[in-house]
């Protein structure tokens, strides 16, 4: 019986000895994977029917997103996963929303058929209407140069541009007919749209107010975003042709990437503050970035199918994005 009762008795010290060294083990092994600083992905649900198109994150930690479907701004706060909708007004059908210098979203409404600012504070909602002979525009996405400027694209075949110290919108019509889509400025406030039915990306004159067309390597391509990385060169992408794009102003050439997977269908493009590039890729409903440096991709899986991601925006160490076809929102933490 004393045998037994040993014996008995060094099993139990062997386990607690044997899960002590199992937890030991594993400590090191999660402060290695968050040392690694592998991207965590998490998603926020919104309301039903929000159908949220474009997402901006704001310096006090909101997150703006425009509510597509619903005819909204939200705003999640991210702390609590919590939403707030205001409303826009009778017929609005938000499409994109960035922050402006002045900390406050500005939304590009297409089916108001204007320019939209909301106070951040009092939520109080500013609608500045395109000129009266304007037709509708479609009105897609915005950017504000470096003097405080918004230049803005609308797929019928305009881009514009809307001064806020004095409050005029002003329309243009884009070379090349429909397609102005995505938008951005470099580092140097430069202005760069990219047309989605046009197949090309085009720089606007802020001074003379005209545009130029540049042409792609590959013919219908579908250029769709842009975005500028540190050094003003300008990626692209190529929703009809699987690809992403970038192109060097300085040096006037082009280089292009077929994203993996055998069905690529390149959307939402964004430059983190690494200079990462980001991309959603409705094909393989994932995220995916690119090391410019390396050339080699990394593919982020999204966990909702059918997510359809259709704009990317970041601050440090976050990389948001708008799941259209799930009511939620996403992002990516690097660090």
């Amino acid at each position: 019986m004393l045998s037994l009762v040993v014996i008995l008795f060094s099993l139990i010290v062997a386990s607690v000895i044997i899960t002590t060294i199992v937890t030991e083990l594993q400590q090191p092994v999660r402060a290695q994977v968050k040392s690694l600083s592998t991207p965590m992905l998490q998603e926020f649900v919104v309301p039903s029917g929000s159908q949220p198109h474009d997402v901006a994150p704001a310096p006090d930690g909101t997150i703006w997103y425009t509510a597509q479907g619903s005819g909204q701004l939200g705003r999640l706060d991210p702390s609590t996963g919590k939403t707030h909708n205001i409303a826009l007004g009778q017929g609005s059908a938000p499409h994109g929303v960035i922050v402006g210098p002045d900390g406050a979203p500005w939304i590009t409404d297409g089916g108001l058929n204007a320019i939209v600012r909301v106070d951040p504070v009092t939520e109080k909602v500013q609608v500045f209407p395109l000129p009266q002979n304007s037709s509708y525009a479609n009105l897609n996405t915005a950017t504000f140069d470096n003097s405080g400027v918004m230049w803005f694209t609308g797929q019928s075949g305009i881009y514009g541009r809307f001064d806020p110290s004095v409050g005029k919108v002003e329309v243009f019509k884009a070379p090349g007919g429909s397609g102005p889509y995505g938008i951005a400025t470099t580092p140097k406030g430069s202005i760069y749209y990219a047309s989605l039915a046009g197949n090309h990306i085009a720089h606007i004159d802020s001074k003379t107010r005209n545009a130029s067309m540049i042409q792609p390597p590959t013919d219908n391509q579908g250029a769709r975003r842009i975005w500028s990385d540190s050094q003003g060169r300008l990626w692209v992408s190529e929703w009809n042709a699987g690809k992403m794009a970038l192109y060097n102003p300085t040096t006037s050439k082009w280089q292009e990437w077929r994203l993996p997977g055998t069905s690529p269908m390149p959307y939402a493009i964004y430059v983190d503050d690494k200079n990462m590039v980001w991309l959603s890729d409705f094909g393989a409903n994932a995220r995916v970035r690119l090391h410019p440096t390396k050339e080699k991709f990394d593919v982020f899986p999204l966990p909702s199918a059918g997510a359809n991601v259709r704009q990317i925006l970041g601050r440090s160490g976050e990389i948001w994005g708008a799941e259209s076809g799930v009511d939620k929102l996403v992002v990516i933490r690097t660090v």
